[in-house]
């Protein structure tokens, strides 16, 4: 059973890259946080019984659970705007993307580097969110959050196979799409190293 502190120490050293990870799949900042803290507190309530080790398999399962939950509700409401639109009534809303706010953590002290560093990853974030779901999901798990296999299929609801070909497809269409940037394996190899 897990103490009180390794809770709190587990949630501060995931909610950062589960926050990234929400903005990805969900595209907006503030449900995204909503999101995030909403999987946090299902695990604290619980889970708090269960060993630290299993926290990271259980909180990303929960995460993405919170994650397709919010979709549900997405498409209901999707469909009553839809029809109240077609009656004249219309919804304001102001599209932005929630990664150019986001600050950036490099240990560059070259200003020059630091600043095709953020332009590279701007690059590659903006890549990521053209993948498909799926493929989003588990690339993120696996090479981000560096969950292996099993883990990454437990969360995600599906079989080790379907994780790898998600993977590989991932890794393909990125490396297809950032080759048109002149991006060759050794610069990301490179870029990888500073990030």
């Amino acid at each position: 059973m897990a103490s009180t502190q390794e809770l709190s120490n587990f949630l501060a050293q995931v909610e950062r890259r589960a926050f990234k990870q929400t903005v990805y799949a969900v595209r907006d900042e503030h449900v995204a946080m909503d999101i995030v803290q909403d999987a946090m507190l299902k695990l604290a309530e619980k889970y708090v019984s269960r060993p630290v080790e299993e926290y990271p398999m259980l909180f990303q399962r929960i995460l993405q659970n919170t994650m397709k939950d919010y979709w549900r509700r997405q498409k209901i409401r999707t469909a009553w705007t839809t029809l109240l639109s077609s009656f004249g009534i219309s919804q304001d809303e102001e599209e932005h993307d929630p990664l150019e706010t986001m600050p950036s953590q490099n240990s560059q002290d070259n200003p020059e580097g630091l600043y095709e560093q953020q332009e590279t990853i701007a690059i590659i974030e903006a890549e990521i969110k053209n993948l498909p779901t799926r493929q989003r999901e588990a690339f993120i798990m696996r090479y981000w959050e560096e969950m292996d296999v099993a883990e990454t299929a437990a969360a995600m609801g599906c079989s080790e196979g379907s994780v790898k070909t998600h993977c590989s497809r991932a890794v393909h269409a990125l490396a297809a799409a950032l080759e048109k940037y002149g991006f060759g394996k050794e610069m990301l190899e490179k870029i990888g190293d500073g990030r």
